[in-house]
C-alpha cells in the first residue's frame, strides 16, 4: 500500500513538495490548507477582474533547478505581450516551436523588465542606491559629502562583532547612507530598531550588496563592460506569470490533484499527536468547529513553527519557551483603482501612457507608514481588467495584528492609504474610481525575541524522523519564493534517498552569496 504524505500548507513550499513526491514517487501526498485558495502569500488575489500580487514576486533564481521546475508549468512566452505590442519593445521569446502566446493562451511565463525605485523627498532613487547625478542631484552636495565621509570611516574603523542589522549596514553603507535610505524602511517592514534586529536579516537579504558593489556596478555602466555575474538587486529582467504568482502555483495545485493528490481546504492543523519520536497523526479545524484527523506516515509543514511547537504534544518545556517568543509581522495591502498617478515618468523607459515604469517603489518617506507600492500594471498588462485605461496599484503596509492598521474596518484603512499616497503625491484623490483590502497574517518571521536560540527548535525538529520543515514560515526564515521551492525540493530528496542529511534543506539560503544572481 503506498505511503501517505501529509503536508500541511498549500503555498509554494507545500505545493512543490506535492508536486516533487507524485513525479518522483508513489508517495501520495494529502495538502490541508486553512485558506479557501492556494500560493500563501504568493497567491494572486482577484477583485472585479483586477488581480492583486501579495506583495511583489519576481521569478528569478540563482538555481538553475528552480528555473527549470518553474518553466516547466508554464513555458516561457513565444509571443509578445499585450505591453510589448502596444510599446512595439523588444522582449525575449522562448525558440520552442510551440511556446505559448499570452494574447491567446494562459498557460504561460512573461518575460518582464526589471524596475524598483526608493521614493524620498518626492523623488525617485535608484534601487539598490546608485552614486549617479541623479543621487547627487536629489540628495544634495551636503548630504552627498557627510555620505562619503562616513562610508570611508566604516572601512577604516568597522564594527567588528555584528551583532545587529544596524551594524550589519553600517559597515557595508556607513551611518549616513544607512540612515538616509535603509533605517526608516527597515523600521517599517519590522516595527522596531534595527539594533534589535539580528544582523542574519541582512546576511539573508541583502548579501553581497554594498557600495563596492555600487560603485563597481557603476564603473561597469561606464565602460561597457559587466560581470558575469550581478547580484540580484542589480538585474534588469525576470520571469511573472501571466496573472501573478499565484497563477503558476493554482496550476501546480491542478496538476497535483489531476495526478492523484489530494488538496482540503477550511483545514487549520490545530494538533499533532506525537510518538515515540514520530507524528503518526494530525488533528484539523474548519471554521464551523469541525474537527478532523488525518494519519499519514510523512508529515511536511509549512505553518509557522510557533503554531506548530505549540499544537504538539510532549514538547520539552524550553522548546516551547522558544517557540512561544518567535515573533511576526503581518501584511495589510489596500488595492486601488486609478484613472492616473500623479507621478511622471521621467524616465528613458517608455510605458503605457507614460506612467511611472517600476514594479515596485520602496516609500522611504518619514511622514507616513506606507511601506511600499506595486503597481500591477508593469508587473502584467493581464493583472489590469481595463489596461491601458486604466492604472490598478497596491499600498502595502507592514503592521502587527494588533495595530490600528490591522484592526481598522476595510474602508477606514482604504481611506487612510488614499490620504498617505495624496498627501506624499503618488495621486490625487479625485482619481480614485475603486478600491479594496487584503490582509495577510505572519507574512515576514521576525529575527528577534527568541529567534537567536531557534537552534534548539531546528535540533529538537530534526530527531522526529518522519517530520520535515519547509518554507518560510516553516523554517521561520525570511525566504525568497525560490528558497521556498527549493526547500521542498531538498525535503523530497531526503525522503527518497537521495541526500542522507536534513541540514540539506536547512542549508538553503544560507550561502554567502544569492540565490537569485544572473
Amino acid at each position: 500500500m503506498p505511503k501517505k504524505a501529509i503536508i500541511i500548507g498549500a503555498g509554494p513550499a507545500g505545493l512543490t513538495a506535492a508536486y516533487e513526491l507524485l513525479n518522483r514517487s508513489d508517495i501520495i501526498p494529502v495538502i490541508l490548507e486553512e485558506n479557501d485558495f492556494v500560493g500563501g502569500i504568493s497567491a494572486t488575489l482577484d477583485y472585479k477582474n483586477n488581480k492583486i500580487d501579495m506583495g511583489g514576486h519576481r521569478f528569478f533564481s540563482k538555481s538553475d533547478r528552480v528555473m527549470s521546475w518553474w518553466l516547466s508549468i508554464l513555458p516561457l512566452q513565444g509571443k509578445p505581450a499585450k505591453d510589448d505590442i502596444l510599446l512595439k519593445r523588444p522582449v525575449e521569446l522562448s525558440s520552442q516551436k510551440k511556446a505559448p502566446n499570452p494574447e491567446k493562451t494562459d498557460r504561460v511565463m512573461l518575460k518582464r523588465p526589471r524596475l524598483s525605485r526608493i521614493y524620498y523627498l518626492k523623488t525617485f532613487f535608484s534601487y539598490p542606491v546608485s552614486l549617479n547625478l541623479e543621487t547627487i542631484k536629489g540628495l544634495g552636495l551636503w548630504r552627498m559629502f557627510k555620505i562619503g565621509c562616513s562610508y570611508i570611516k566604516a572601512l577604516l574603523f568597522p564594527i567588528k562583532d555584528e551583532k545587529s542589522l544596524e551594524d550589519f549596514m553600517i559597515n557595508r553603507f556607513g551611518r549616513e547612507l544607512y540612515l538616509t535610505f535603509f533605517k526608516d524602511y527597515t523600521e517599517k517592514l519590522w516595527g522596531i530598531d534595527c539594533n534589535q534586529i539580528s544582523a542574519e536579516w541582512g546576511a539573508q537579504r541583502i548579501k553581497g550588496i554594498s557600495i563596492l558593489k555600487v560603485l563597481k556596478q557603476m564603473a561597469q555602466n561606464l565602460s561597457g563592460k559587466h560581470d558575469e555575474t550581478v547580484e540580484t538587486s542589480f538585474i534588469e529582467s525576470f520571469y511573472y506569470p501571466k496573472f501573478g504568482p499565484g497563477h503558476l502555483w493554482q496550476t501546480v495545485a491542478d496538476l497535483v490533484k489531476n495526478k492523484g493528490g489530494k488538496i482540503v481546504f477550511g483545514q487549520k492543523v490545530t494538533r499533532l499527536i506525537q510518538d515515540n519520536q514520530k507524528i503518526i497523526a494530525v488533528e484539523t479545524t474548519d471554521d464551523h468547529g469541525k474537527k478532523m484527523v488525518y494519519e499519514g506516515d510523512i508529515f511536511i509543514s509549512t505553518m509557522p513553527v510557533k503554531d506548530l511547537i505549540n499544537a504538539m504534544n510532549d514538547v520539552p518545556p524550553e522548546i516551547h519557551h522558544i517557540a512561544d517568543g518567535l515573533l511576526y509581522r503581518d501584511f495589510r495591502v489596500a488595492g486601488i483603482l486609478l484613472n492616473k498617478l500623479k507621478l511622471k515618468n521621467t524616465t528613458a523607459i517608455s510605458t503605457i501612457n507614460q506612467i511611472v515604469p517600476d514594479t515596485w517603489i520602496y516609500v522611504q518617506e518619514r511622514n507616513v507608514k506606507l511601506g511600499r507600492i506595486q503597481i500591477f500594471n508593469n508587473w502584467s498588462p493581464y493583472m489590469v481588467a481595463d489596461f491601458p485605461n486604466k492604472v490598478w496599484i497596491g499600498l502595502e503596509y507592514f503592521c502587527n495584528e494588533q495595530d490600528k492598521l490591522w484592526t481598522d474596518n476595510e474602508q477606514d484603512f482604504i481611506d487612510f492609504a488614499v490620504h498617505e499616497a495624496d498627501k506624499i503625491g503618488i495621486f490625487d484623490k479625485k482619481d480614485v474610481l475603486d478600491a479594496c483590502a487584503y490582509r495577510v497574517k505572519k507574512a515576514y518571521p521576525a529575527y528577534f525575541g527568541t529567534y537567536n536560540q531557534f537552534d534548539c527548535i531546528k535540533q529538537y525538529i530534526n530527531q522526529i524522523e518522519n517530520l520535515y520543515l519547509i518554507g518560510r514560515n516553516g523554517m521561520h526564515r525570511y525566504n525568497n519564493m525560490d528558497h521556498s521551492t527549493l526547500t521542498a525540493m531538498k525535503a523530497v530528496d531526503y525522503i527518497l534517498g537521495v541526500c542522507q542529511s536534513k541540514e540539506d534543506i536547512w542549508s538553503v539560503n544560507t550561502e554567502t552569496d544569492y540565490h537569485e544572481e544572473k
